[in-house]
C-alpha cells in the first residue's frame, strides 16, 4: 500500500512561508525594530508567538552584539549545544565558538565548588570575556555565575543572551540579569520565565550574525 501526502516539499517555499506565517501570527508592536529579526528567529526556534511578549532587552542590544561579532569577537556557550545551533557559515569575523564545559579541571572544580560544569567553567571564560557574545541557553547555574562573576571584577561582554531553560533557576536568573545589567551596565536580551533553551540561544546568534530572516536565507 502507498499513500502520499500533500505537504511543502521545496526547502525555500518552506522557509519562505513559515516567517510569513510567523509575521502574520506574532505581534511585534511592542518590540523595537532592531529586535524585530531576532524576535522572528526565536518564534521559528520554539513554534509559539507569544513569546515575543516575554523578551526583554537593553537600548542597542542587537547593534552592540552585531558590532562585536564584525570585530571578531567570540562567542560563549553555556552548552555544546547551543555551539552546534550556530551557523558558523553566517558569523561575520571568523569568530570562534567557545564551551569549555569539557575543559580538563571543569569537573573538578564543580565538584568542589557544589555547582553544574556550565557554572564552573565560567571561571575559564575570563581570558576572552572583555568585548564577547555570551550565549546562555541551557543552565541558570551559568547565567548566576557570570553575573557574579562580572559584579566582582570579571570583563564585561558586549553583550549576553539569557535564555537558560527550566523549573529550578531560570526565571530567577534571567530576572537577575535584567536586574543586574542596570547597576552593572550589561547589554542583554532574554526572555522571561521558565521558557528557554539552547535552540533558543543559539537562534539569537543567528539572529546577530544573518540579519533578517525573511531577506536572508538560514
Amino acid at each position: 500500500m502507498t499513500r502520499s501526502f500533500d505537504y511543502i516539499r521545496d526547502p525555500q517555499a518552506i522557509y519562505a512561508e513559515s516567517f510569513r506565517r510567523i509575521r502574520a501570527a506574532a505581534d511585534l508592536s511592542a518590540l523595537p525594530e532592531a529586535l524585530h529579526p531576532m524576535a522572528l528567529r526565536l518564534i521559528h526556534a520554539v513554534g509559539r508567538p507569544e513569546i515575543a511578549a516575554d523578551l526583554r532587552w537593553s537600548d542597542g542590544a542587537p547593534a552592540a552584539g552585531r558590532a562585536a561579532l564584525d570585530a571578531g569577537a567570540p562567542v560563549l556557550c553555556d552548552a555544546k549545544m547551543v555551539a552546534a545551533g550556530v551557523m558558523r557559515a553566517r558569523l561575520p569575523g571568523e569568530n570562534d565558538l567557545i564551551c569549555l564545559i569539557d575543559a580538563p579541571g571543569v569537573a573538578g572544580r564543580a565538584a568542589r565548588l557544589g555547582t553544574t560544569r556550565s557554572a564552573a567553567q565560567v571561571a575559564l571564560w575570563e581570558p576572552w570575556l572583555a568585548g564577547a557574545v555570551v550565549a546562555i541557553g541551557n543552565a541558570p547555574t551559568a547565567l548566576f555565575a557570570l553575573l557574579e562573576a562580572v559584579a566582582a571584577g570579571a570583563p564585561k561582554p558586549a553583550l549576553i543572551l539569557g535564555f537558560p531553560v527550566g523549573f529550578v533557576g531560570a526565571a530567577e536568573s534571567k530576572a537577575a540579569l535584567v536586574e543586574a545589567a542596570a547597576d552593572l551596565g550589561l547589554a542583554h536580551i532574554t526572555l522571561t520565565g521558565r521558557e528557554g533553551g539552547s535552540a533558543l540561544a543559539a537562534a539569537a546568534v543567528n539572529a546577530l550574525a544573518a540579519g533578517n530572516p525573511e531577506e536572508t536565507r538560514a
